[in-house]
């Protein structure tokens, strides 16, 4: 069995200042809303986020960003939000950009054991530089190093008392393979049943990776309204 933090202030109480926490979520689909909001409550500093992008302006991440809690933020995307793009600019925030898809597999990568990996997106580009180049069958590859986390923080639509996680549909994301390289998983998941209750075939990250659990409802804002 699994703890079952009885609220997300317990549950991130030993997550310190200058910790490196993966965090799972595309926009706003699949964030660890709860986790995310007792972060900024606690108030540490100085954190690497190893996410996609880094929220909206007012909810997510970017809350972490206006109390100018991040440090760092490897990602791979920036346009959702106002203040990300002026601390950049700024130079307030050190940011690692990198392809989606290598972002991808570099924690995928991590959680699986594998160093490092070739691949051939951002070869001739800023992205390569300071790294091995190498050619295989007369094309360049970059070589590009795991990530891994102190604490990965993700959101499952149910879970096990065990800590066996489903994720709901596009929810799925970063948050299975960002589950696997954190040498702490917290999963934020709105049902908890028995242990043997969900159907094996269906669990999306197993119950090795967690460490703990935390119960809530989410509040699922949308990214971005569009009417006519």
């Amino acid at each position: 069995m699994k703890p079952i933090y009885s609220s997300a202030k317990e549950a991130v109480a030993n997550i310190e200042n200058g910790a490196t926490l993966m965090v799972g979520g595309f926009g706003l689909v699949g964030i660890p809303e709860q986790l995310i909001l007792a972060l900024v409550e606690k108030g540490v500093k100085d954190l690497t986020i190893i996410s996609n992008n880094c929220g909206v302006d007012e909810w997510g991440l970017g809350l972490l960003l206006k109390n100018k809690q991040i440090k760092k933020m490897i990602g791979s995307y920036v346009g959702e939000n106002k203040e990300f793009e002026r601390q950049v600019l700024s130079g307030e925030i050190e940011v690692e950009l990198t392809p989606q898809g290598t972002l991808a597999e570099r924690i995928r990568a991590g959680g699986a054991g594998i160093p490092a990996f070739f691949t051939p997106a951002g070869v001739g580009t800023t992205v390569a530089e300071g790294k091995e180049v190498r050619e295989f069958d007369g094309k360049e590859y970059v070589l590009e190093k795991a990530l891994h986390a102190d604490f990965s923080l993700v959101k499952a639509e149910k879970a096990d008392k065990f800590g066996n996680l489903i994720y709901n549909k596009t929810a799925q994301n970063f948050n299975p393979m960002m589950a696997a390289a954190g040498k702490v998983t917290i999963a934020e998941v709105e049902e908890v049943v028995e242990t043997g209750d969900l159907d094996p075939a269906t669990i999306h990250t197993p119950s090795i990776y967690v460490q703990g659990l935390l119960q809530s409802k989410a509040e699922k804002r949308i990214e971005r309204l569009t009417t006519r």
